[in-house]
């Protein structure tokens, strides 16, 4: 949990903030968790992260392009040293605020904020906590597609229902269910989804959201602020969709852990592995998207896969991290079927 002193003081240093750069982590919590913000403090740019697992230096283009006064880091559990240096050569001050295992902080600009500091079983999202720092009971539509993208049922739920009992109706709920299984459980699949797009319509979609005044608007797909919203999901779920089933052909012949590879141009692992898990847990489930030399998968378990992930990949050569029971590492393509072979071996 984050304490009520330090919810403070992000509001604070969010407050002070009259340029601020935002970037955030390229899924429904990290989006939401960006929304949250900028909506409240009505300023500031958005920048998703598309490297992986760290917030590359690439990214010190934007603080050029941007000239931003302070920096924002959203549910990102790596940044890279350099990315780092960069801005401490530039004087400029860091506000990271995550939820993935808690990173030691040796900088007097940086500002780092991690429930699991206070309290190591915490698993609220970032998105939930940018929510008790803003406060603003119109955006709680927005704070449960980061949560629920998230696989979390917050203490607000019941508020939520009471708000828009059509769009979570359920009797019974997980937040699997939620997830798959509600209309704002397809919106935050949805949003996730376009995304994965160029970065222009990314900018739009993010002026869009971030001015829009009722979430029942993102319903209306033949609207012309959400037109290219479902275009892209569209695109993406078809090609999501064909993945989906091709995996579940073939998960029968797996024991205890199913590992499903694909490639192309889209990656979409963190998706799949979320819902073939949802689907055939208490299986391991593995996606690996191949990528050149390179394969990067998504791993989903009951119990904690990522520390025998991670010590796996780290022996082949490779590298990852995440959350206990949702992570994800790379391996050379030529180690994959080492990688599943070593990690079944120690499940």
């Amino acid at each position: 949990m984050l304490t009520d002193k330090q919810i403070s003081e992000i509001r604070k240093l969010l407050e002070e903030s009259q340029n601020p750069l935002i970037f955030f982590d390229n899924d429904s919590d990290g989006l939401a968790s960006f929304l949250l913000l900028r909506r409240y403090l009505g300023r500031g740019k958005g920048v998703v992260i598309k490297s992986f697992p760290d917030l590359n230096e690439s990214y010190t283009r934007k603080i050029n392009e941007l000239n931003p006064d302070v920096v924002f880091v959203l549910d990102k559990p790596l940044i890279s040293e350099k990315f780092l240096e960069f801005l401490e050569q530039h004087s400029l001050p860091l506000i990271w605020i995550d939820h993935h295992p808690v990173q030691e902080i040796n900088s007097p600009l940086i500002y780092y904020f991690n429930p699991l500091s206070n309290k190591p079983e915490s698993n609220e999202p970032t998105s939930y906590w940018c929510y008790k720092i803003t406060n603003k009971k119109e955006d709680i539509w927005i704070a449960m597609i980061g949560c629920i993208g998230d696989w979390f049922l917050p203490d607000f739920l019941g508020e939520f229902e009471k708000l828009y009992p059509d769009l979570i109706d359920l009797k019974t709920k997980n937040s699997a269910q939620v997830l798959y299984e509600t209309k704002i459980g397809k919106l935050a699949n949805i949003l996730s989804f376009a995304l994965k797009d160029r970065t222009s319509n990314i900018v739009n979609m993010l002026k869009i959201l971030s001015n829009i005044k009722s979430v029942y608007e993102l319903f209306e797909e033949d609207k012309d602020k959400t037109k290219k919203i479902y275009k892209r999901y569209k695109q993406i779920n078809a090609k999501y969709s064909a993945l989906l089933e091709k995996a579940k052909s073939l998960v029968k012949n797996s024991k205890k852990l199913f590992l499903f590879k694909y490639s192309g141009d889209l990656s979409i692992s963190g998706e799949l592995s979320n819902e073939l898990f949802y689907l055939f847990s208490p299986k391991v489930i593995a996606v690996a998207y191949i990528k050149g030399e390179e394969a990067k998968i998504s791993l989903r378990a009951k119990s904690n896969i990522r520390d025998i992930a991670v010590k796996v990949a780290e022996e082949l050569g490779g590298r990852g991290g995440g959350h206990e029971q949702a992570c994800a590492v790379s391996v050379p393509v030529s180690e994959l079927s080492k990688f599943k072979e070593k990690v079944e071996g120690l499940i």
